[in-house]
């Protein structure tokens, strides 16, 4: 048995690593004696990266403890510590891990430890660290990481094991990245360490649940969140199929398109255009004015500035409001075009599993407003519009793709918050909502750019944005845009009043938004106004994630892919996806203080893409071929 003493807070701790049979009964019987008295048990991995589907990945030492004392079993070293460890996971009833998903992620996959039977009986520390301050320790919250938590609650002096195994990595001329694969399984730092964190998550997590008491955070918010987590654990593990061929032609169409445009910026003195001191002289140069600036007092020429000067919206479509600058033009199609490489293809080429899938991982509880994200790639951040990435993931052979999202949730659920009449009698009478904004505004006679307007104006009042950013992504002059924004307060009195109530009640809770649902969202002090960005954008991710429950309560995980904003991906066998694809739907829909919250099935074809690809017809193009003609179309005109 390998001993590495450490003192917390005082106090004697002790981390055992077993290295003979008579060390592995003592682990058993310390694991019994932990079952039979029902204890919380710190539970942890070591692994050789984050890439747990990678064929080379491996699962090296599995981590158990308590406030005292830590075992690290080797599972690396040979079968009988894996089974040892197996049998552990299996025996303990209760578990807390920090940042679980990955964790039991990696069990499930690497040591036998089925996904099903580990997650009811685990805690998610993180979870429990997010409830209380959702806002990274960066932005002034009180911390989201487990040494940033024991630092402040167990003991100042807590070690940080990612910086201390950083310098032993670089001891042994390894990277932050390489080094989980390389370093010596036996070295003292790895396993003191790896004791370590069981020990610290046992002492820290009595600590958070006694803060989210104290607080009033009711239990049911803790276990819709344990449930949920587990619902995207399984949409992890099962990944999506890729388009080997598609991803492989698509590596390269992208570098050309990144060079072609880069080549266009060349013309303008510009020899990087990720230099943005360079971008911002050549465009002053061109006679453009550019007023806003970054912290550091440099002129401002980020994606937001490029799309205005460009004469692009949102969604990068003409807006029709100026000359557009071809410099802003070529920087911006170059950026996009060298991000999505990196950002997507690079990833789905290189990092499949064995099976040719890849597994985004699908962080459930992330934003400060609880909003999921994606990663690895960060398929969140598609453009709404563009199958260009898209195409590259597929169906199951045999399947088709489906996609269910609300009808505008969040303004439905903003005029069910503000309980705005006028708002929920459209709703209720199934007008379509822009238009029917634009009409009470500026009359039956109302335009296109009207209706935008009032879009705009509309999702400013959900997303936080005010006149100064809605006038530069519409082109609009700043003058009707705040003209815009008193007709909508003046015709939906309702959202004024909730806004208003929402940002005196954040102060009176100490600047926190308290939801529906119970969550707590922290206030910047001198943002008081995002206050009913936040109510809204949390409560619309709670009213997602109540859907994903119901989902799974009727039997359809098995045919979720991806949670995405408003919307949940899947797919399902041909003969079935249409029936599959409506009961989701109906799975989604709920009634939300009085406004329905409707959704709208899709079925595509086998890729993604087919549901962005559709023909003069209006139908899917399902065979596509034609419509990646368009790729070739556009860089030969942009040539």
């Amino acid at each position: 048995m390998k001993y590495f003493p450490y003192t917390i807070a005082g106090d004697e701790t002790m981390t055992r690593v077993p290295e003979t049979a008579a060390d592995l009964d003592e682990f058993r019987r310390w694991v019994e004696r932990q079952a039979r008295a029902g204890e919380m048990v710190g539970a942890d991995t070591e692994t050789t990266g984050l890439d747990t589907f990678s064929p080379t990945y491996r699962l090296r030492t599995a981590q158990f403890g308590d406030a005292r004392d830590a075992w690290v079993v080797q599972t690396e070293v040979s079968d009988r510590n894996a089974e040892a460890a197996r049998w552990a996971f299996d025996a303990l009833p209760r578990l807390v891990f920090h940042n679980a998903t990955f964790d039991m992620l990696v069990l499930d996959r690497h040591l036998g430890v089925p996904l099903a039977t580990l997650s009811p009986k685990v805690t998610d520390s993180k979870i429990i660290a997010h409830l209380f301050d959702s806002r990274p320790r960066h932005e002034g919250g009180y911390g989201l990481r487990l040494k940033e938590l024991c630092a402040r609650d167990v003991d100042p002096s807590a070690p940080d094991t990612q910086e201390d195994l950083t310098a032993v990595f670089r001891s042994i001329g390894e990277t932050k990245a390489t080094g989980w694969r390389k370093i010596d399984i036996n070295h003292p730092t790895y396993l003191q360490y790896a004791g370590l964190d069981a020990i610290l998550v046992s002492r820290w997590l009595p600590v958070g649940e006694a803060r989210l008491r104290k607080v009033g955070v009711r239990q049911a918010l803790v276990d819709f969140e344990h449930r949920v987590m587990y619902v995207c654990a399984l949409m992890e593990r099962r990944g999506m199929l890729v388009d080997h061929e598609y991803v492989r032609g698509l590596v390269d169409r992208l570098d050309e398109e990144a060079q072609l445009h880069a080549g266009r910026a060349a013309k303008y003195g510009i020899t990087s255009v990720n230099a943005p001191k360079q971008v911002a002289e050549a465009l002053v140069g061109m006679g453009e004015t550019l007023t806003e600036r970054t912290d550091s007092g440099a002129l401002k020429v980020d994606k937001s500035v490029l799309l205005d000067l460009a004469d692009l919206d949102q969604q990068w479509q003409p807006r029709g409001t100026r000359k557009p600058n071809p410099l802003a033009d070529a920087v911006l199609h170059s950026k996009r075009a060298g991000k999505w490489r990196t950002s997507y293809a690079l990833p789905m080429r290189d990092g499949l599993d064995v099976d040719g899938r890849i597994h985004p991982k699908i962080n459930s509880l992330q934003a400060r407003t609880a909003r999921m994200s994606i990663s690895g790639p960060p398929f969140q951040q598609l453009p709404s519009g563009d199958w260009t990435i898209r195409r590259a993931l597929l169906a199951d052979p045999g399947h088709r793709i489906f996609s269910v999202d609300y009808s505008a949730v969040e303004m439905r659920v903003l005029a069910a918050l503000a309980d705005e009449k006028t708002m929920k009698r459209a709703i209720s009478e199934g007008r379509d909502l822009h238009d029917f904004t634009a009409e009470l505004i500026w009359g039956p006679d109302f335009t296109k750019a009207h209706r935008k307007m009032g879009k705009g104006v509309g999702f400013g009042k959900v997303y936080g944005g005010g006149a100064t950013t809605l006038s530069r992504q519409t082109g609009a002059p700043l003058d009707e845009v705040k003209a815009a924004v008193a007709a909508y307060d003046r015709v939906y009195p309702g959202i004024k009043r909730y806004s208003n109530k929402v940002q005196r009640e954040a102060r009176g809770y100490g600047f926190v938004v308290v939801t529906p649902t119970g969550r707590r969202v922290p206030l910047d002090r001198d943002r008081v106004y995002a206050a009913t960005n936040y109510a809204v954008q949390s409560t619309a991710r709670d009213v997602l994630c109540q859907a994903l429950l119901n989902m799974h309560d009727r039997g359809l995980t098995e045919y979720l892919l991806l949670p995405i904003h408003d919307e949940c991906l899947g797919s399902a066998p041909a003969d079935v996806a249409d029936d599959v694809a409506r009961e989701v739907g109906e799975a989604m829909k709920m009634d939300f203080f009085g406004v329905p919250l409707d959704t709208d099935p899709e079925v595509g074809g086998r890729s993604w893409g087919s549901l962005y690809m559709k023909g003069p017809d209006g139908k899917y193009d399902h065979d596509l071929r034609a419509r990646e003609d368009e790729w070739y179309a556009r860089m030969a005109l942009a040539a």
